[in-house]
């Protein structure tokens, strides 16, 4: 949703812009309508874990879910403000997604995790997702990486929404 919705509105929100909309509000807005979304569809995937595995945490692997579709999210609104088309950015998230399911060990395929994986977007949650459903726990370790990760993306995000909407004449620092 992060990837469509930045490159489907592009030139709506240069229009926002032009005519007096903040663009720092117009940034807000979308990433509350991700950060929505991601918590229905994280609702609905937890619906589906417990019906088939009674979680050991069940309130943190809830978050933990809203927290691995955050990170998806807002790399997709990066990669959708990076990016002028829809085909050429969902090549991107989808090459992403499926690298990083394949090299962290996913994938039957996949012999050895190497250690460079540990810099994918969903190692950590995804850590912190088994640990949470099978311990009852987690590692402070993985949550501060996954944290750091969603810092480093907001940063960007907004960084480059700017520089498209200062190019279309509308963001004042």
């Amino acid at each position: 949703m992060g990837l469509a919705q930045m490159i489907s509105a592009r030139a709506a929100d240069r229009r926002l812009v032009q005519t007096g909309y903040p663009p720092r509000t117009l940034l807000a807005t979308r990433l509350a309508a991700l950060g929505g979304v991601t918590v229905v569809v994280a609702a609905v995937n937890y619906g589906v874990l417990w019906l088939t595995i009674s979680p050991g945490a069940p309130v943190l692997t809830f978050v933990f879910l809203v927290l691995a579709g955050l990170v998806y999210a807002f790399l997709g609104a990066l990669v959708g403000a990076l990016l002028p088309r829809l085909f050429e950015g969902s090549l991107v998230v989808v090459f992403l997604a499926m690298m990083d399911a394949f090299l962290s060990g996913d994938s039957p395929l996949a012999a050895d995790v190497p250690e460079f994986v540990e810099y994918f977007p969903l190692y950590h949650p995804k850590e912190l997702l088994q640990e949470a459903m099978f311990q009852g726990t987690y590692t402070t370790g993985d949550l501060g990486f996954v944290a750091g990760y969603l810092l480093v993306l907001l940063v960007l995000v907004t960084a480059v929404f700017g520089v498209t909407m200062r190019t279309s004449g509308g963001w004042s620092a």
